[in-house]
């Protein structure tokens, strides 16, 4: 059976993630580990010394009750048809899940964007992007408006460089084929600059990814992530996959504007997938 993991800061983007999480594994026959790892607040008064400012018992009480709640309702959603699990770990997120994910092999990671909290800095942001870059896992991070209909359109976001060390043909192979989905694969150049660097690698992907049977598009573009998320958009995809070390379109889910505004926002989810 496969396993999705759910971290949570218990926030309204995060419950949200969960929930996509949810109906996601109801379509893949899945189970799903909900996880929220803290660490105890301190305090220095002006010293070297970190004091608690709360008793380790109390919170970790206090935060087993919250997550035991959103197990409570997750199996009165799925009317109990969901096998789900609830774990509470003091410690680091990313250390944690690194543990977790290496026991387990999960089929995914799901995440926010952004969370809450009385710090912008400590936002659930930067807790998924420290995920996408530290985890080998697929890390699938789900916008605030992201809901979970079905997955028949999937996209490939792809340079066509280095194809044969970098191209997670695995993880595509088992999303199409879960989902049954299209595949489209997409290529932002800009008047065709790189069209001799790219005619040999593209030749390759075709070979790695034919039994999948998918579309190509070369969309002029200067601007990569622009040309990836308009083609997302128009074409109504249901998932974009990107290698986050090619692209910057996760760090742009993130990204703040001078107006405080998402420079990317889109309804659709990006999975995050490491090369192989």
């Amino acid at each position: 059976m496969k396993t999705i993991i759910v971290p949570t800061d218990f926030s309204p983007v995060a419950v949200n993630a969960m929930n996509y999480a949810v109906n996601l594994a109801l379509a893949t026959d899945a189970s799903v580990m909900l996880l929220h790892v803290f660490q105890l607040p301190v305090s220095y008064n002006n010293t070297d010394i970190p004091l608690p400012l709360m008793d380790i018992g109390e919170l970790e009480k206090i935060n087993k009750e919250r997550i035991d709640e959103l197990k409570t309702q997750v199996q009165q959603v799925s009317s109990d048809k969901l096998k789900i699990t609830a774990e509470v770990k003091l410690g680091h997120l990313i250390d944690e899940l690194k543990a977790i994910c290496a026991a387990t092999r999960p089929f995914a990671v799901v995440m926010g964007t952004k969370g809450a909290g009385f710090v912008e800095r400590l936002l659930v942001g930067s807790s998924t992007l420290s995920a996408i870059r530290n985890i080998t896992t697929p890390v699938l991070v789900v916008p605030p408006d992201a809901v979970f209909n079905t997955i028949q359109r999937i996209g490939f976001a792809c340079d066509f460089k280095k194809i044969g060390d970098t191209t997670p043909v695995t993880a595509i192979k088992e999303w199409i084929k879960t989902f049954k989905a299209t595949l489209s694969v997409l290529n932002v150049d800009n008047k065709n600059q790189n069209v001799k660097d790219t005619a040999g690698q593209s030749v390759l992907l075709y070979t790695l990814l034919q039994e999948l049977h998918p579309k190509y598009f070369y969309i002029d573009n200067p601007n990569v992530e622009t040309g990836i998320s308009e083609f997302a958009e128009s074409n109504n995809l249901d998932l974009m996959i990107v290698i986050p070390r090619k692209h910057r379109l996760l760090d742009l889910l993130f990204q703040k504007s001078h107006t405080k505004e998402l420079v990317f926002h889109s309804r659709i989810p990006i999975l995050s997938v490491h090369e192989e």
